[in-house]
């Protein structure tokens, strides 16, 4: 049988796999509830893997050893900032979120939460951060349908358009029919895969090339930069530059404040006090897998230094290093993983995007619907921005990074400086936060369509920071006392004290 054959065999078990769990969902999802959010029952290390696999998708497996591999630790900048923002996000977001959310008449969306949490009584808000959530999540899914066609394109020679089709259909299954349960628990069997991939893979590169200080030498002999997370600071008229491009890099982790897909996991917790362990979990997962793939990268730079891989092949580096160290069906288990990191990635946000069509869209405009309808039209909803989503992604040249920096930002920017707010800050008015939201988000496509702006500092620091001073300054000018938010805003404190 041939190398391909086993790889093949190897990512169709996955599949499979991922389907099954599809379907054990289907049989636990009976209403809205269940279909969005699970019932709120997940435990902390379901809600830890599934915020991680849903986060890093194949930026963590591809995107940051080709980085790392042709820059450096320079690079490493990036996931600096995500590991931190991470952290603060599970830290100060978390509990606060799953109890307020659910004190304020049982909010199961980031927009229904920001209407009754400011009482907003003329949908502006939850409408505007709706249309936001399916704008920027299209993208974001399309990114993911393009990856999953250049990844069979590269590794198997297949079509373009085979591959996309292909991984599209199954996750939109398993999707449809699993509902945020089905997604959760596939994203819990992909963080576990990823995990494996990306802790085997240096291990066993490293026992095989032989000993590890000659390694060493032989790195920094290849690249005298490659162990320097400053290397930018080559002097002193370029210092101050070079400073700002790390804290733009690292600036991606103001992102996680406002990443939808992210934060309902919180919201799905099965209490505010599971954070805690929920964060030292997912915190855990998130350093190791960043190591790993940063340690591949570094391998990569000294195994194929007599025949470099360029730009263009970069990216994978730890694939190909699979290949080299590894049975071929243990390889293909690797190439699933990184279908892993593109399938989990886009079954959250779909998700996200069909409660964003149902909860916040349909049901707002007063019609009623049975449990089972509302399931259905949930269904509806991932069908209808999947299918957008693939006539996007027809064009195979789209820029899989740039949409989802983006992306990243759009969110990052219109919803991160939101949530804070909504959670530490009692003066909050819902005029304030859509004016803010708005702001952030039009000063991400703004900046972000300008490039000398967008080359120098990344879109959602702008952004974040126009949002936080514009929501301040009017929430300030048209602020009311509220009786029911004061007391809403006292129950969620006691709540989460000491937590």
């Amino acid at each position: 049988m041939s190398d391909q054959a086993f790889q093949l065999i190897a990512i169709a078990v996955y599949l499979c796999a991922m389907l099954a769990i599809g379907y054990f969902a289907f049989k636990r999802t009976t209403n809205i509830d269940d279909y969005m959010l699970a019932d709120r029952g997940l435990k902390p290390g379901v809600a830890a893997l599934s915020a991680g696999a849903s986060d890093m998708s194949g930026w963590l497996l591809m995107g940051l050893p080709g980085a790392i591999y042709l820059n450096g630790l320079i690079s490493a900048w990036i996931a600096i900032g995500l590991t931190i923002g991470a952290w603060l996000n599970w830290k100060f977001v978390a509990p606060r979120l799953r109890s307020y959310t659910e004190v304020a008449q049982n909010a199961i969306t980031i927009p229904s939460f920001f209407e009754k949490r400011l009482k907003d009584n003329s949908h502006a808000l939850r409408i505007s951060a709706a249309v936001i959530i399916l704008a920027f999540f299209t993208f974001y899914v399309s990114s993911g349908m393009v990856a999953a066609g250049k990844f069979f394109e590269a590794s198997f020679g297949w079509d373009y358009f085979t591959g996309m089709f292909m991984v599209a259909g199954i996750t939109l299954v398993y999707t449809i029919f699993g509902g945020f349960l089905g997604a959760t628990l596939t994203d819990v069997a992909q963080g576990l895969l990823m995990f494996a991939a990306l802790i085997a893979v240096p291990i066993v590169a490293v026992i095989q090339m032989g000993n590890l200080g000659d390694f060493s030498t032989k790195l920094t002999e290849v690249n005298p930069d490659a162990l320097n997370l400053f290397s930018s600071f080559g002097g002193d008229a370029n210092w101050f530059m070079a400073a700002i491009a790390i804290f733009s890099t690292a600036a991606w982790g103001l992102g996680y404040f406002g990443q939808p897909h992210i934060l309902v996991r919180f919201m799905a917790l099965r209490s505010p006090g599971e954070a805690k362990t929920a964060r030292r979990i997912g915190i855990g997962w998130m350093i190791l897998t960043a190591v790993g793939a940063i340690a591949t990268a570094l391998i990569g730079i000294v195994y194929f230094a007599e025949s470099p891989l360029d730009k263009s092949s970069s990216e994978t580096v730890f694939l190909l290093l699979s290949q080299v160290f590894f049975h071929p069906f243990v390889a293909g288990l690797v190439l699933a993983a990184v279908l892993a990191a593109i399938m989990s990635t886009m079954s959250s946000q779909l998700i996200v995007c069909s409660s964003a069509l149902v909860e916040d869209l349909y049901n707002i405009v007063g019609r009623t619907a049975s449990p089972k309808k509302q399931v259905n039209l949930g269904r509806l909803g991932v069908l209808i921005v999947a299918v957008v989503a693939a006539l996007m992604a027809l064009n195979r040249n789209s820029s899989i990074l740039d949409l989802v920096g983006f992306a990243w930002a759009g969110f990052g920017a219109a919803f991160g400086p939101i949530v804070l707010l909504s959670l530490y800050w009692r003066k909050l008015t819902a005029t304030g936060a859509l004016a803010g939201m708005l702001t952030g988000a039009a000063t991400v496509f703004i900046w972000g369509n300008i490039d000398p702006l967008t080359q120098n500092m990344y879109e959602i620091v702008p952004g974040f920071l126009l949002n936080l001073l514009v929501t301040v300054l009017v929430s300030r000018a048209t602020f009311k006392a509220n009786e029911v938010i004061e007391d809403e805003f006292s129950i969620m404190e006691k709540q989460v004290a000491g937590v």
